[in-house]
C-alpha cells in the first residue's frame, strides 16, 4: 500500500477555517495577576462525569499558567464580544496585575475571572492533560455552569467574526 502524502499546514488551515466554532476566552488565576487567552480548540468531552477539553500550544505562556493553575474557566463570548476575544489573542496584551486593566470581571468559585457580558460559563478543575501534537490537551470536570439567557454567540468562520440573525 502506497503512503499518503501529508498535505501542509496551508492546507490544513484553509479546511479548518470553514469549521464554525464559537469563541471561548479560557482564564486563570495566578499568583501574579488573572490570565486570559482566546481559545476555539473547546470541547465538551462527558456528561458524567461533566467533562470539557481545552488545547493550549506548548510553547505558549497560556500553557505554563494552566499547568500551574489547576483550575480555569470557559468563558463563552457573545456577540459583540469581538474585541475581547482580538484582545485575548493578541501576543502584546499586558501580563501580570494589569492584564485586566479595564476589562469588567469576577472572580468564579476557583478563583478564574468570570468576565462581563459571556453567553456561559463554565468554571473547572484539570484532571488529566494529554499531548497533542505541538499542544497539551487539558481535560477538566466541570464543577459550576451559568448560562445567561437572551445572549447569541459570537462565532469564527472562515477567519471572521459572525454572530447568528436574531430570531
Amino acid at each position: 500500500m502506497a503512503a499518503h502524502p501529508r498535505i501542509s499546514v496551508e492546507e490544513f488551515r484553509e479546511a479548518l477555517a470553514h469549521f464554525a466554532s464559537g469563541v471561548t476566552i479560557v482564564t486563570a488565576a495566578t499568583p501574579d495577576g488573572p490570565h486570559g487567552v482566546t481559545v476555539n480548540a473547546f470541547a465538551s468531552l462527558s456528561l458524567d462525569p461533566p467533562l470539557v477539553l481545552v488545547c493550549i500550544e506548548r510553547s505558549r505562556y497560556s500553557h505554563a499558567v494552566l499547568e500551574a493553575a489547576g483550575a480555569f474557566a470557559i468563558n463563552v463570548l457573545a456577540a459583540g464580544q469581538e474585541a475581547l476575544s482580538r484582545f485575548f489573542s493578541s501576543t502584546g496584551r499586558p501580563e501580570g496585575p494589569f492584564a485586566f486593566h479595564g476589562i469588567p470581571h469576577r472572580p468564579g468559585r476557583l478563583g478564574a475571572p468570570l468576565l462581563d457580558g459571556c453567553l456561559a460559563y463554565l468554571e473547572c478543575r484539570v484532571t488529566a492533560r494529554y499531548p497533542g501534537g505541538d499542544h497539551t490537551i487539558f481535560v477538566a470536570e466541570v464543577v459550576a455552569a451559568d448560562v445567561v439567557p437572551g445572549r447569541r454567540p459570537l462565532l469564527y468562520y472562515n477567519r471572521g467574526y459572525h454572530a447568528l440573525p436574531e430570531a
